[in-house]
């Protein structure tokens, strides 16, 4: 399977949102064109190089993405968001003329639900506190509060840390891992 990369200072998770605005043509054109032919795009994090300009060198595992709702914005700008369906893998990456990066990808399987237990469910009040303090569509995204897989990836990204560290923990399949991160991030900051 082959989809436009669109390369981000962001990390996302399956199931997660991610509002933008469009400015730069290739990206214009790559957002038109999904929505016209439904194809997902893989959103992913940029290992060296900026967000603008000439096509920057990414990670190997990224998020597909869907356009779930756009507007042009007051400032003439197209804004959209994306929600991430699926993690993939990057077999090979080529850029075209306008520096818009495509990849030839594997598709990799979404981890299972995990119901909250005893032991995570201090958790849920506070994403619920955090998304309730957002805007949309992070305030009105359909909530999964009963799975802990849900629950850790919007919390990973939503909380303070490097992206490296967020790479790290989209890149694993164990939850565990994420949960002892997430508690290592509200610690450092309540202190």
């Amino acid at each position: 399977m082959s989809i436009p990369l669109f390369p981000l200072n962001t990390v996302l998770f399956p199931g997660g949102p991610l509002p933008l605005r469009v400015f730069e043509p290739r990206y214009l054109d790559m957002v038109s064109r999904s929505m016209k032919t439904q194809t997902p795009i893989g959103v992913i994090l940029i290992k060296s190089g900026d967000e603008v300009g000439p096509a920057p060198e990414v990670y190997n595992i990224g998020t597909m993405t869907t356009v779930t709702y756009w507007h042009k914005r007051s400032d003439g700008l197209l804004g959209f968001t994306l929600t991430a369906t699926q993690r993939f893998r990057v077999k090979n990456v080529q850029v075209n003329d306008s520096q818009l990066l495509t990849a030839d990808i594997d598709v990799i399987e979404n981890l299972a639900p995990l119901e909250v237990n005893k032991d995570n469910r201090y958790f849920v009040p506070i994403l619920k506190q955090i998304l309730d303090q957002l805007d949309p569509p992070f305030k009105t995204m359909e909530r999964h509060m009963d799975n802990i897989e849900w629950i850790s990836a919007r919390l990973i990204e939503l909380l303070p840390t490097a992206l490296e560290e967020k790479q790290t923990l989209l890149e694993s399949n164990d939850i565990e891992e994420r949960l002892i991160k997430i508690e290592s991030i509200l610690k450092d900051v309540k202190h």
